[in-house]
């Protein structure tokens, strides 16, 4: 929706009509468990737990099933490297035609039922159930990967720089910095040994768990602390993050903490009771969730309506106001300036990364967004003594 300038009470308005009436919305593809999601540019893949791999290339409008050659109908774990998308479930599965045909590549693999998946490079890990397996060429040869890691089962797994992390069941996280040589146990405060699913921000590490709710890490995993205020169900299946946002599907639907998971704010409406969400996966300004059990399939929401509840709680004390928001083109900054130091802003996209910094002269700005996509922004102004965030969604 493309918004025009308007006066910031006609803002808020909309923005609090738009909240009200948000919801997650059912696609077409509803009557499969669906546990992994992956996204390509315009094209979303969901593994499904009967009828195979669906693709959608029209933002989750429409799916067709793209099997041919694939030889197991139940897809637990998706990954997508350049044109190459992996797909494991009874054994492993490549293709690089968008799923057109696939191909085997389970030679050396000695247990076939794969859980998840992970690419750094021309390394591809595969957690099974009985073990680690790593590939450099694509899948061609998988060799046993899994020197130090106490249990079977690997349920989760996540590649921050050079170092790897894997997710157990019942034998909490090991991290391994030489592509699964050696791995070593990082369990130092971990209360739930159930490890579900990974999730890494640069030095921050998430990880959710069947039955403690969520953990955080800000020491790559030497430390872990249990973050759940707000979270009502503490069985965690997915962990998503997008920017400073933590996003985590439980066996109760949806929830998201924009402070390292401190707080909780449950963001399910539209999604029935108890629906397990298995699955996430954010494409483009969309967020995509895949379910289980009943509701099944999968089911899509504006990212922008999941932010703006959040944001609205952590801009009650913020110093300076920005709208229109959602935007197109430009920004105006009400700023609450109560000293005369220099003011500085600085805008960083989803992945953390600063994309624009400028000084700030006046107590009111006009700022021209026209260089930036559409997608979640955060807005920072920086001065001397204090600095303040916002979101930014870009719309058009």
């Amino acid at each position: 929706m493309k918004m025009k300038k308007i006066i910031p009470l006609i803002t808020v308005l909309i923005a609090m009509t738009i909240t009200t009436n948000a919801q997650w919305q059912q696609t077409s593809l509803s009557s499969e468990n669906i546990y992994a999601l992956a996204t390509d540019g315009t094209n979303i893949f969901a593994g499904t737990g009967g009828a195979g791999v669906s693709l959608s290339n029209n933002n989750g409008g429409s799916w067709s099933s793209v099997n041919n050659g694939l030889t197991s109908t139940g897809i637990s774990a998706l990954a997508i490297s350049g044109p190459n998308i992996f797909a494991g479930g009874s054994g492993m599965f490549l293709s690089s035609n968008n799923g057109g045909l696939w191909t085997s590549i389970s030679s050396g693999l000695t247990n076939s039922v794969v859980n998840s998946l992970a690419i750094s490079g021309a390394n591809i890990f595969v957690g099974t159930d009985g073990g680690v397996f790593l590939s450099t060429n694509n899948g061609g040869l998988w060799t046993s990967a899994s020197n130090g890691i106490t249990v079977n089962q690997i349920i989760s797994l996540a590649i921050n720089g050079s170092t790897i992390f894997a997710g157990t069941s019942n034998g909490g996280v090991f991290s391994s910095s030489n592509n699964g040589t050696l791995w070593t146990a990082m369990n130092n405060g971990l209360t739930n040994n159930n490890v579900t699913s990974i999730a890494v921000s640069g030095s921050n590490i998430f990880v959710g768990t069947y039955g403690g709710g969520v953990f955080f890490s800000n020491n790559s995993g030497g430390l872990w602390t249990a973050v759940n205020n707000g979270l009502t169900n503490n069985n965690v299946n997915s962990i998503a993050i997008n920017g400073t946002d933590v996003i985590a599907g439980t066996d109760n639907g949806v929830f998201i903490s924009n402070n390292n998971g401190a707080n909780w704010t449950s963001v399910s409406t539209g999604l029935p009771t108890n629906t397990q969400v298995w699955t996430l996966v954010i494409s483009g300004t969309d967020i995509f969730a895949g379910t289980r059990l009943g509701p099944y399939g999968v089911w899509k929401r504006p990212l922008s309506e999941i932010l703006t509840g959040i944001n609205e709680l952590s801009n009650k004390n913020s110093s300076f106001k920005l709208y229109p928001n959602p935007a197109s083109d430009v920004i105006t900054l009400s700023i609450n300036k109560s000293n005369n130091y220099a003011l500085a802003l600085n805008i960083y996209n989803v992945t953390g990364e600063l994309i624009r910094s400028e000084p700030l002269q006046k107590d009111q700005l006009q700022i021209n967004m026209e260089g930036l996509n559409n997608g979640v922004y955060l807005i920072e102004i920086k001065s001397k003594e204090s600095t303040s965030k916002q979101k930014l969604i870009i719309q058009r």
